[in-house]
């Protein structure tokens, strides 16, 4: 009985096949899905670039109170893979502060991951 079982267990899996799925992103924006990815990428991670920004500035007297940065202006630098594919991932990003109606402050260099965690960050340049 054992026997009859193991051997139709064994004949179902062989006859049963893979089928494979494949799935077509949709893109609802109005860029290519590349630009889109990008700009979801650094939007999703606003908290740790404001942490960044707000600390890069809070010695600097000339600072303006309303100083903020734009995701649609911040540059990917590079993405490394920390340990594997599907692992954790570290972003650094050029983020150019602005204050008002979009007067540069600065140039600074933000370093995050994917846990949405600040790594490090440096200040490039200040316009005054």
């Amino acid at each position: 009985m054992k026997k009859k079982v193991f051997l139709l267990m064994v004949l179902l899996f062989l006859f049963s096949g893979n089928k494979v799925f494949y799935a077509k992103t949709i893109n609802e924006a109005d860029t290519e899905l590349c630009e889109t990815v990008k700009a979801a990428l650094i939007s999703s991670n606003r908290e740790p670039v404001d942490k960044a920004i707000s600390e890069i500035y809070k010695n600097d007297k000339k600072a303006p109170k309303d100083l903020t940065w734009a995701s649609w202006e911040t540059e990917i630098l590079k993405i490394k893979q920390v340990y594997g594919i599907g692992g954790l991932y570290e972003i650094t990003l050029k983020v150019y502060p602005y204050y008002g109606a979009h007067n540069g402050y600065g140039e600074d260099e933000v370093v995050i991951n994917t846990e949405g965690e600040l790594i490090s960050f440096k200040h490039l340049k200040t316009y005054h």
